[in-house]
């Protein structure tokens, strides 16, 4: 049984220790470690990911280990493992304003061409809120009135629902690096609207147009705390224009037709297990 362990707080010495020592005590095989010291913070924060054998360690009996470590060290300790759930991998899917990304997304999956369920989409906009009651999906609206997203609120929500996979269907927001950590281990699943790694930013249509492409893509990618980093490539699919198309026509062709379908197959190959993130990489399970 693979688990993933995070670890989150203010930084101080032997954080990492009782974390450890309780893995290594359990006889489990660690298959990857990452920590980070973020000195102008103060900020500390650890990826575990440990293969346990269940006969000899259960479930239950990890995360109640890391809730007492938690307690001692102050840290957000977070367990998870997709071989835990009973039932359907659970996805919160993210938008903003473009319907078309997370339509599909809840359209592959009342289709089943996404084994998981949707119990709540986020948003820091109401925009979306009619094509949430459309797939009788729960709406959360995480945002004020100017659209600037509560990152708490937005995490709070996710544990409220049991969330295993967050999708960012065009959510146009960037989440911050406390977010990314607390669900980090290919957990969070984002749709670029450019290929990476030749195109990041807010607006690769128009990056790309600027030096007259006429190939255009979208990216499924895992997200890490740098932005639009480029290796962690789940699926990409791209499509042609002609010379002299307007770059309306190309944004429109883009976010209707191309993105929904990156974004549909990337978090089927993540729910079906096909891909896992692995020191920051995307790999293909064996």
């Amino acid at each position: 049984m693979e688990v993933v362990i995070t670890a989150l707080g203010p930084d101080n010495s032997g954080l990492a220790d009782p974390i450890i020592h309780y893995l290594t005590g359990q006889g489990a095989r660690i298959a990857e470690i990452q920590m980070y010291d973020h000195d102008e913070e103060q900020l500390f924060a650890m990826l575990c990911r440990a293969v346990f054998d269940p006969q000899q360690t259960g479930y239950a009996a990890i995360v109640d280990a890391m809730r007492q470590i938690g307690e001692y060290t102050k840290l957000a300790i977070r367990v998870w493992s997709p071989a835990a759930r009973e039932g359907l991998p659970r996805l919160a899917v993210c938008g903003t304003y473009v319907p078309h990304t997370p339509r599909a997304v809840l359209q592959a999956v009342r289709d089943e061409q996404i084994r998981a369920e949707v119990p709540v989409m986020i948003s820091n906009r109401k925009k979306l809120a009619g094509l949430a009651a459309e797939f009788d999906v729960p709406f959360r609206c995480i945002g004020d009135a100017e659209g600037k997203a509560d990152d708490a609120a937005m995490v709070d929500v996710l544990d409220e629902f049991d969330i295993d996979y967050v999708v960012l269907a065009r959510y146009m927001r960037v989440l911050p690096a406390s977010t990314c950590w607390q669900f980090a281990g290919g957990r969070i699943i984002n749709l670029h609207h450019g290929l990476l790694p030749g195109f990041p930013g807010f607006r690769p249509y128009h990056d790309a147009y600027a030096v007259r492409m006429l190939t255009y893509g979208a990216t499924c990618h895992f997200i890490i705390p740098e932005l639009d980093a480029g290796n962690q490539i789940i699926n990409q699919r791209t499509f042609s224009v002609d010379p002299g198309t307007p770059l309306k026509s190309i944004i429109a062709q883009g976010e209707a037709e191309n993105e929904p379908i990156c974004l549909a197959e990337g978090v089927r190959r993540v729910v079906d297990q096909e891909v896992q993130l692995h020191f920051h990489r995307v790999i293909a399970r064996k």
